[in-house]
């Protein structure tokens, strides 16, 4: 296992915390403000509504990560875990909001909804339990398999049927930036190589800068100064769109689990039921408190795992520092607009690396358990199914809403498969028999 930089609870100088913070907002921000901006071009809102998403979102993302990482009695994880909006609930979000209630009512649900993650969280010592090596291996590996789609997409340069999608200029920056992180996280020395994805896109956006490829238009329409507004669309509460919310939830209390076991490895910290149980509750409230400050629910990110991953950076403190940033980009828009306006293949080719340390620190996990028959099948199923969902989500277009809602991610598939499969195979008669001896 790679010796951390710094661990858990180290507080590098703080001009190298900083620049570290920057480096996990870089990875983060992109995906904390894309579920407002979806729901509100989907939902077709005016300009003035989706900002009001989008700023809330900053904030209280920036709010919940810090309580996330330092903890707040027996709220939190205390460890340096990221949180963000979660795409986990966009389907039940839309469903609603192209109902009567709109807005007002995709919030209401999600405030009402927010109670089973709360009231979860207390079972979380018992749900630990069923997470042995094998299953927390597969989930690992899932969480790393079902992010390598996105960063392709970023590599590319933007999603799939666009028009400027795989231009080979899009991947020859991409690759740069990719080849760059590489280098200076193996042979970098000191503060080149801990920081090495921030100096990676820092090269790129230069670059990108020298060729023509950014626009500043957003950064000049941004607000320099903006005050998110509670209560801002109001509250209703559809009992159908309370339904889909709290399923929704359910689904974000397996996949913010597999992120918290993934984290426990990545920062080489012992995963309890005690750190389950405050990190969930942390996730719950957190999604409440952005039901009234006019945003959409919350969970961890599972990016900014293979940012400790590759830089061996666990210092909770650096998080923290982050989580402040996200704050200030909440009330000065302008601030979030700068970081909006860095090329997707420039993230791209930094997303590749650090998505695939995720995945390869899920082999290393499952390497460490048994070579049984039993444990074969247990990992080549739950990959299989949730690998097939993550390549071919229209894989379930034609079941009902209900299977989409709660199927529609790989990480949860992968990981109910594998916790499921643990539970009723029968162990293997060398295995029990190796476990008597």
């Amino acid at each position: 296992m790679q010796k951390l930089r710094y661990t858990v609870d180290s507080k590098p100088p703080f001009g190298l915390s900083l620049l570290l913070a920057v480096q996990h907002l870089l990875a983060a921000l992109g995906g904390i403000i894309a579920v407002p901006l979806v729901l509100g071009n989907v939902l077709k809102l005016p300009t003035a509504d989706t900002i009001v998403l989008v700023n809330a979102a900053l904030l209280v993302s920036g709010i919940v990560t810090i309580i996330q990482c330092q903890g707040l009695g027996p709220v939190g994880l205390r460890l340096p875990s990221v949180m963000g909006t979660s795409f986990t609930f966009v389907a039940a979000a839309l469903a609603i909001g192209f109902s009567e209630y709109g807005v007002s009512g995709i919030l209401g649900s999600s405030l009402v909804g927010s109670l089973v993650m709360i009231m979860g969280a207390f079972f979380m010592p018992y749900v630990r339990k069923l997470f042995p090596p094998v299953v927390t291996g597969v989930v690992v590996m899932m969480i790393g398999l079902s992010l390598i789609p996105v960063a392709v997409d970023w590599f590319a340069g933007g999603q799939k049927g666009d028009a400027n999608y795989a231009n080979p200029e899009n991947l020859a920056m991409a690759t740069f930036v990719l080849v760059l992180v590489v280098v200076l996280v193996q042979w970098g020395k000191g503060i080149f190589s801990a920081a090495a994805i921030v100096f990676g896109i820092l090269a790129g956006y230069i670059v990108a800068l020298l060729l023509g490829w950014i626009s500043f238009e957003n950064v000049k329409n941004a607000e320099l100064f903006a005050v998110p507004q509670p209560f801002h669309f109001g509250l209703t509460f559809p009992i159908s769109g309370i339904i889909g919310m709290s399923i929704a939830y359910l689904v974000t209390i397996v996949e913010s689990s597999g992120n918290f076991l993934a984290l426990g490895n990545a920062t080489q910290t012992e995963i309890t039921g005690k750190h389950l149980r405050g990190g969930v509750l942390c996730d719950g409230l957190g999604s409440a408190l952005a039901a009234v400050m006019s945003t959409t629910p919350f969970s961890s990110f599972s990016q900014n795992i293979g940012i400790i991953s590759l830089t061996g950076v666990a210092s909770r403190y650096v998080v923290t520092i982050m989580g402040v940033l996200l704050v200030l980009a909440g009330v000065f828009p302008v601030f979030g607009a700068l970081i909006v306006s860095i090329p997707m293949p420039v993230l791209g080719g930094a997303g590749l690396m650090m998505f695939a340390m995720i995945i390869a620190a899920g082999i290393q996990m499952l390497d460490k358990v048994d070579r049984s028959r039993r444990n074969g099948l247990i990992i080549a199923i739950s990959i299989g199914c949730g690998l097939a969902v993550t390549t071919r989500p229209e894989l379930l277009d034609k079941l009902p809403s209900f299977f989409k809602e709660v199927f529609g991610s790989g990480i949860t598939v992968g990981s109910l498969l594998a916790l499921i499969l643990n539970l009723v195979l029968p162990q293997d008669k060398d295995a029990s028999e190796n476990q008597s001896h």
